[in-house]
């Protein structure tokens, strides 16, 4: 489930994908009027957005999260048309292709499938605002930012998702390292909504950090595509496509991004100004504390989102 592992037809669909971000955001609402039936509008309540700065732990949590039945995420069946999870799911019913999870693109060991949840919303995003994502960097947001067209459609998007998992689902979840930079406008325009921000040892995740954009920029040197790809959903993180969210008034400079230092500040800017957005919706995961004692965190996390039943996250957690 690399970029790398796409044939021509592949690569081919997923730049029409991209470049018509536009058309599908119109799409879409056809789509709404032709499965009105399958649209459960309550199934857009409650959402779990589970953001932080990359490699702080977020895909764990996701899929964590994701293994409850309550739940419905984006999966990599949904792609390359993310604004049409009901279309694309039913157009691609007879041509989907059994799950064999593989490592991911990042190299560390995490194993995708077609099946799995991934951070696909950032797309959404972008269909409505691309003037945030000018100039080689990406703007906060800001309850000032809200906009009563996009609230609608994105809780009418979160409950197509639901539909188009089917199952038990009845509530969204999705991870997108971005929404880091919209605490303010997400509390303002959804105030139903769970934010989890899991937070980890800041010389752990600098490390990290460094050591990804480095890889990515390497992969992005070897497959003008894999760049592509990465721009196209809006993952803005590392290598070529990085885009840094621009904290506070001196916008970061993407020429320092390797070096610790650049990455020990933005760490610094951005959970700063996450702690001054946060409301009392947002919840904070010691990573490391997580990732030594799974059980008892994890059933805190399920009853801080409202999920049950919560030994379900702690049957998990022992499986781990």
């Amino acid at each position: 489930m690399t970029p790398a592992s796409y044939g021509p037809m592949d690569r081919a669909l997923h730049r029409l994908a991209f470049g018509t971000l536009g058309a599908q955001r119109r799409l879409a609402e056809i789509e709404t009027r032709m499965y009105q039936d399958r649209i459960e509008p309550d199934h857009g309540r409650r959402p779990v957005f589970v953001t932080s700065l990359p490699r702080a732990g977020t895909t764990v949590l996701l899929e964590a999260l994701a293994a409850l039945p309550e739940f419905a995420a984006a999966t990599y069946r949904h792609m390359p048309f993310t604004l049409l999870p009901l279309i694309w799911t039913e157009a691609t019913r007879h041509f989907q292709q059994e799950a064999h999870p593989a490592e991911r693109a990042h190299g560390d060991g995490v194993a995708v499938g077609f099946d799995s949840p991934e951070a696909f919303e950032e797309t959404l995003w972008m269909a409505f605002w691309p003037e945030r994502y000018r100039d080689g960097m990406i703007r906060p947001w800001t309850e000032a930012t809200r906009d009563e067209g996009f609230e609608a459609f994105f809780r009418t998007h979160m409950a197509k998702v639901v539909a188009a998992g089917g199952g038990e689902a009845r509530r969204y979840l999705s991870k997108n390292n971005a929404n880091l930079a919209r605490l303010p406008m997400i509390a303002a325009a959804f105030p139903d909504a769970t934010v989890v921000v899991p937070v980890r040892d800041p010389w752990a995740q600098v490390a990290s950090l460094l050591r990804q954009h480095r890889r990515f920029l390497d992969l992005h040197a070897e497959d003008a595509f894999a760049l592509r790809y990465m721009q196209g959903l809006g993952h803005f993180e590392f290598g070529a496509a990085l885009k840094p969210i621009a904290w506070g008034t001196e916008p970061p400079d993407p020429a320092g991004a390797d070096r610790a230092e650049f990455w020990l500040a933005y760490w610094a800017d951005a959970y700063e100004e996450a702690l001054a957005g946060a409301g009392d919706r947002v919840v904070v995961v010691d990573h490391d504390r997580l990732s030594a004692d799974p059980a008892p965190h994890l059933a805190a996390l399920a009853a801080a989102v409202g999920a049950r039943p919560e030994a379900d996250l702690n049957a998990l957690a022992e499986a781990s």
